[in-house]
């Protein structure tokens, strides 16, 4: 197969775009190939050039949500001199994508479990990773914890933060992140040597 043209990249990415939009609205059964066409620019038609379907376009969708978290997370994690400030990095990080990426959010929430059981596998191993991962940096903050009890928490953060999709936004975007910040870390200061809040700048 010939590798993609610029164009094709671009018109690719229209596409993920448009299903991501047009699926957090409106839900996976009730958009067509042709609605994304048309939202992207381009035929419905045109879709069978870059994907198999509108599954192929959910699992790029939602993949590409988890990838970009979990990518992220094991740069800051490797990165970061202490397990303190791997945490307050994870933490600004997943708020970013949550604000960035809201319809992303949606779509996994609401959509996973239209995906074959393959991607949905998949989808979950990564989902695990990047949770064990926060676990990791969690225990070392809090060695009286058992990883059940840590899990918990990362889980009622990751809920916290996510929860940004589930509503229509009133505050202006800064302070809404920050708030969203303060939160987190102040509900993980609960199972951890952390102290006090730091809000993100």
């Amino acid at each position: 197969m010939p590798a993609p043209t610029v164009r094709g990249r671009a018109r690719r990415e229209r596409l993920v775009a448009a299903t991501a939009s047009l699926v957090a609205e409106r839900g996976y059964h009730q958009v067509g190939v042709d609605e994304i066409g048309a939202a992207a620019g381009v035929s419905g038609a045109a879709i069978y050039r870059h994907f198999s379907g509108k599954q192929e376009l959910l699992v790029v969708v939602i993949e590409r949500a988890v990838d970009a978290l979990m990518g992220e997370a094991r740069r800051i994690v490797a990165e970061s001199p202490s397990a303190h400030e791997a945490l307050t990095a994870l933490i600004g990080a997943h708020v970013d994508f949550a604000m960035t990426e809201t319809a992303l959010i949606t779509v996994y929430d609401q959509e996973a479990h239209n995906l074959d059981e393959a991607p949905r596998r998949r989808l979950r191993r990564q989902q695990r990773a990047y949770t064990e991962l926060w676990i990791d940096v969690l225990e070392r903050l809090a060695p009286g914890r058992s990883r059940d009890e840590l899990s918990v928490a990362v889980h009622g953060a990751f809920g916290l933060l996510n929860s940004v999709a589930d509503h229509r936004r009133r505050l202006p975007d800064a302070e809404c992140a920050a708030l969203l910040f303060d939160m987190a870390r102040g509900s993980l200061a609960a199972v951890t040597s952390l102290g006090g809040t730091q809000t993100v700048t």
